[in-house]
C-alpha cells in the first residue's frame, strides 16, 4: 500500500513540475545564416533577395528602400508576461535601381524596454463619471442645431 502512495506522490510532483516549465515561442522570420550570407551587395537585386530570403517582414515606406527581416524568441513562465530572450533584425538596403547596397544586422541592443504607467491611457479633457456617461446625452438628441434629426425634404 505504501508504494501506491509514493507512486501517486511522485506522479503528482511530476505534473506540478511540468506545469512550471516555461513556454518558448518563435515569432517572425526564421534566420538561416547560410542564406543571409548569400545576399551580396552589388550582386543581388530585389528579385534575387526575395528568392533567397523570402518575403520581408516589413518594407520601408519613406526614405531609401529597405527590407526588414525581423525575428524574435520569447519565453513565458506560467502566469507571467512573455519576455524577449533573442531579437534580430536584418535590414537589406537597396538603391533606386533595386540593387543591394548593404545589409545590416541588429539585435537585443536595439530593443527598448518600456514600462507603461498604469492600466489607463491619459486623455485630454475632463473625466466623466458613470452617471454622466449614462445620462449625459439626454436632451441633446434631436435638439435644434445638434444634427442627427430629420433632414430637409
Amino acid at each position: 500500500m505504501g508504494w501506491i502512495v509514493r507512486g501517486t506522490t511522485v506522479a503528482a510532483l511530476g505534473l506540478v513540475l511540468a506545469g512550471c516549465s516555461s513556454i518558448t515561442n518563435h515569432r517572425g522570420y526564421i534566420v538561416d545564416e547560410v542564406l543571409v550570407a548569400a545576399v551580396q551587395p552589388g550582386l543581388d537585386n530585389r528579385e534575387s533577395v526575395r528568392a533567397t530570403l523570402g518575403q520581408p517582414t516589413m518594407v520601408s515606406q519613406f526614405g531609401e528602400p529597405v527590407w526588414y527581416y525581423i525575428s524574435s524568441r520569447t519565453e513565458q513562465a506560467p502566469f507571467r508576461q512573455p519576455k524577449i530572450r533573442q531579437h534580430s533584425v536584418l535590414a537589406v538596403h537597396f538603391d533606386e535601381a533595386g540593387n543591394v547596397v548593404s545589409t545590416d544586422r541588429t539585435g537585443m541592443e536595439q530593443v527598448a524596454r518600456i514600462s507603461p504607467d498604469g492600466d489607463e491611457t491619459p486623455t485630454l479633457g475632463r473625466e466623466r463619471g458613470f452617471l454622466e456617461d449614462l445620462f449625459g446625452n439626454i436632451g441633446t438628441v434631436g435638439a435644434p442645431g445638434a444634427g442627427g434629426g430629420r433632414g430637409p425634404g
